[in-house]
């Protein structure tokens, strides 16, 4: 069933706009990626009519006021999916990390059914890898040849894409998240999750050995990072505040708790918080070292000193960017070189404060380029691509009832 707001916008009769990833709820760095895709889209059109493909329509509908139409993927008929496919004029996939092995093929057959309906298609700041799996490749480079634009989030991104053997132009950016913009996270939130006034907060992000991080061993980074927090709840003397971006990161953060030798010293943001209050949370930081991409990203944002804990080339890629220190991971027979940089960024901080800026906004730039100038391309070629009639293969495909690519289930992607 496609949901609507119980108050809707006035009629915008501009082009429809069909947005798809792994939306739901379910992490906060992916909506925070929805919310400044459809706010970059309605920047360039106004009068669009956006249409969001998501994994719980509900949530996607009561927080994100800039949808004018949700239409949920999970547990519904194929059908339901395909049939609102021909009215879009674009089918934007993405951002963030939705092709990968297991998932990539299930997310492109929506790409690849809109293809073929002769709906062009752009991938906006995508992330991609790990991609081994022989069906998972062949759609990437299947699909991604026919879409109108391929934006990936990162150099690592790019290299993969290149590793399947997809022969065209990739341009890297930067995440979608790097515009979203704070809310308040206030003096009352911050008594409600029990975090007293006026202490040191060194924040910290983990997370669960999923498929980007399959080759972590959960004891040994569990230990690890609470003998990062121990060190600098000793260094700086202050508190250690956990921040889940997804669900099952509150357990992990309850395991790296018990290992702690001070666990009194440390508390995990219980509230349901936007991804706007998250990043206005981390004003509230001192220094932040952390797992997820999204955790670092909103650190550097505000400004806070960061120490990016890289579990995959995403995290690599960023730390790379931000000019922070080169770890090479977080299994445990790297805790000696861990230690050593962990109070870091906060001894070079103001050395170091202007670089991050500068690099910052750098990046910021990029992301705010590529919402300007290809996603404002791609639904002006909209039009003209359907006026013209284009992809006649595709159309003769779909009267001969045939593609391998589309055959398969319509549910969408899944984030990992």
């Amino acid at each position: 069933m496609t949901l609507r707001p119980s108050h809707p916008h006035p009629a915008r009769r501009g082009p429809r706009i069909g947005v798809l990833g792994s939306y739901g709820g379910f992490n906060t760095g992916d909506e925070a990626v929805l919310t400044c895709v459809l706010s970059c889209l309605r920047a360039l059109r106004p009068d669009a009519h956006l249409v969001v493909l998501s994994r719980n329509a509900e949530h996607t509908l009561a927080h994100h006021p800039d949808a004018d139409e949700v239409v949920p993927w999970e547990g519904v008929s194929r059908n339901h999916v395909l049939d609102v496919l021909p009215g879009l004029e674009l089918l934007v996939l993405g951002g963030g990390g939705v092709l990968y092995d297991g998932e990539a093929r299930r997310c492109l057959r929506l790409v690849r059914a809109a293809q073929i309906r002769r709906v062009p298609t752009f991938a906006y700041a995508v992330g991609t890898g790990p991609l081994t799996g022989a069906e998972d490749r062949d759609a990437v480079r299947t699909v991604l040849a026919e879409t109108d634009d391929v934006v990936v989030r990162d150099e690592e991104s790019r290299l993969v894409l290149e590793e399947v053997g997809l022969e065209r132009e990739v341009t890297v950016t930067a995440d979608p998240a790097l515009l979203l913009a704070p809310e308040p996270f206030t003096e009352t939130m911050m008594r409600e999750e029990g975090i007293p006034s006026g202490a040191r907060l060194v924040g910290m992000s983990v997370r669960e050995p999923g498929r980007a991080a399959e080759k972590l061993d959960e004891g040994d980074y569990h230990a690890l990072l609470a003998d990062v927090a121990d060190f600098l709840v000793r260094r700086l003397d202050a508190r250690v505040v956990f921040l889940p971006m997804e669900r099952h990161d509150v357990r992990h953060a309850h395991a790296v708790l018990s290992h702690m030798t001070a666990p009194d010293q440390g508390r995990i943001l219980h509230g349901d918080y936007s991804p706007g209050q998250v990043l206005g949370f981390m004003r509230h930081l001192d220094v932040a070292v952390g797992m997820r991409l999204h955790f670092v990203i909103f650190a550097a944002l505000t400004g806070v000193p960061v120490l990016p804990l890289p579990y995959s080339g995403k995290v690599f890629d960023l730390a790379r960017r931000l000019g922070a220190p080169a770890l090479v991971g977080v299994a445990r027979e790297q805790a000696g070189l861990l230690l050593a940089e962990v109070d870091r960024p906060w001894d070079e901080y103001p050395q170091r404060r202007d670089d991050l800026g500068a690099r910052m906004a750098e990046l910021s730039a990029s992301a705010r380029e590529t919402c300007e100038r290809r996603a404002g391309a791609g639904s002006r070629r909209a039009a003209t691509r359907r006026a013209r009639g284009s992809r006649r293969r595709g159309a003769a495909r779909v009267a001969r009832g045939v593609d391998p690519v589309e055959q398969g289930s319509a549910s969408g992607c899944a984030r990992r």
